[in-house]
């Protein structure tokens, strides 16, 4: 999918600001089901939370909490951006790494806490 290269500065962008971990921060501390289908990267603080299809989507509420407008997909080979007020995908810059989860990392994940049936548990 191709997105336009952006060239204006985006407010919520801080490029000093490393990930904060390689799973869901809420998921892995026990709010929820526990579990997500892929992450997303706060660009502004490097929060790392669920998507939206999660059960969770604890990164969406950690946006309307901050008050953090961005997000960078935190998924293996996406680089791309969602602006929350425009809903608005986008190129950006090159945040501190890593650029994602490991790649060996699975999706759904943590694989202990999968449910059998996620696929009926997503958020469409």
């Amino acid at each position: 999918m191709e997105y336009p290269l952006e060239d204006r500065p985006i407010a919520g962008i801080n490029l000093a600001a490393t990930p904060s971990g390689t799973g869901c921060l809420e998921c892995l501390g026990g709010d929820g089901p526990g579990w997500w289908l892929h992450l997303r990267r706060c660009a502004q603080c490097g929060h790392i939370g669920c998507c939206d299809s999660s059960p969770s989507q604890h990164a969406s509420a950690h946006a309307r909490k901050a008050g953090h407008p961005v997000v960078r997909s935190f998924e293996p080979g996406e680089d791309w951006f969602y602006e929350h007020p425009t809903k608005k995908f986008f190129r950006g810059p090159r945040l501190p790494d890593p650029q994602s989860r490991p790649p060996e990392q699975p999706s759904p994940a943590p694989a202990d806490k999968v449910p059998a049936d996620w696929r009926e548990r997503i958020h469409r």
